[in-house]
C-alpha cells in the first residue's frame, strides 16, 4: 500500500511541476529547438518517474541509428513505464502520437500539447489524419515520431495487432521505421497495477527499415516487416 502511494505521489508531484513549466514556456514563447527545454523536460520527467520507482533502464542497438536522422519508433506497449523508458532512451528530439483521451489529465495534457506531442482521436477518421499529417510535417522538420502501433497497453505482455495509420505516417513523411521493444516494463507495472516494481527495464532498438520508394500501397507489408522484427527482438507474440 504504501509503494503505490509512494509512486501516486511522485506521479502527481513531477506531473504538476514539471508539467507547469512546460506550459508557463510554451506561454511566454519559448521555442522548439532541438536539445532545448523541452527537450530536457521530457527526459526529466522520464527520469524522476523511473528513479522514483527504483527502476534502471539499459538500453540496447543506439549505434544502429545514423545521428540527426528523423525516423519513425514502433515500439510496443505493455506498461506506463514504456512512456518514461522511451523518454530517456531514444535520441534526438521525440514526440509521442498518443490517444487524445490522455489530454484530459490535467497538467500532462496541456503540457505534452505545448511540447509538441500529437494526440490522436481514432474514432474520428479525418481527425486522425489530420493528426498524422502534423506529426509527419514535425519529422520532415527533423523530429522522430515515437508511436505505440498497438494502440493500446496489452494486458499479457503479448504483442497485440497493429494498427495501419503509423505505416502510412512513416511512408507520408519517407521515414525509416525503428522497430523497438520495451522489455521488463511489464513485470515492473503491468496494466491495471498501482504500484511499480524495482529493476531493470531494457530497449532494445532495431535496425531501421527504410520506406523510400513505398507507396500507400505498401503500407501492410511495411507493418508486416516490423511486427516480424520485434518478434525476432524478443517482443512475446
Amino acid at each position: 500500500m504504501m509503494g503505490a502511494l509512494r509512486y501516486l505521489a511522485a506521479i502527481l508531484w513531477y506531473t504538476i511541476v514539471i508539467g507547469t513549466r512546460i506550459v508557463i514556456a510554451s506561454v511566454v514563447g519559448v521555442r522548439q529547438v532541438p536539445g532545448g527545454f523541452y527537450d530536457r523536460m521530457q527526459f526529466r520527467y522520464g527520469a524522476s518517474l523511473l528513479k522514483s520507482s527504483g527502476i534502471v533502464v539499459a538500453v540496447e542497438g543506439l549505434d544502429r541509428l545514423l545521428p540527426g536522422q528523423p525516423v519513425v519508433f514502433i515500439a510496443n506497449h505493455v506498461s506506463w513505464v514504456d512512456i518514461w523508458m522511451l523518454l530517456v532512451s531514444l535520441p534526438g528530439t521525440t514526440r509521442f502520437v498518443f490517444k487524445k483521451e490522455l489530454t484530459r489529465i490535467p497538467f500532462l495534457g496541456r503540457a505534452a500539447i505545448a511540447m509538441g506531442h500529437v494526440p490522436l482521436d481514432r474514432g474520428n477518421r479525418g481527425s486522425a489524419f489530420a493528426s498524422y499529417d502534423r506529426a509527419a510535417d514535425q519529422i520532415r522538420g527533423g523530429t522522430s515520431a515515437i508511436v505505440f502501433a498497438e494502440g493500446t497497453r496489452s494486458r499479457d505482455g503479448r504483442l497485440l495487432k497493429f494498427k495501419k495509420g503509423p505505416f502510412v505516417l512513416a511512408i507520408a513523411a519517407h521515414a525509416p521505421v525503428v522497430p523497438v521493444v520495451c522489455e521488463g516494463s511489464f513485470e515492473r507495472l503491468p496494466k491495471g497495477s498501482v504500484s511499480p516494481r524495482p529493476g531493470v527495464v531494457t530497449v532494445r532498438i532495431g535496425t531501421p527499415i527504410p520506406t523510400t520508394g513505398m507507396s500507400y500501397d505498401g503500407r501492410d507489408l511495411l507493418a508486416d516487416q516490423t511486427r516480424a522484427a520485434m518478434l525476432a527482438m524478443g517482443a512475446p507474440e
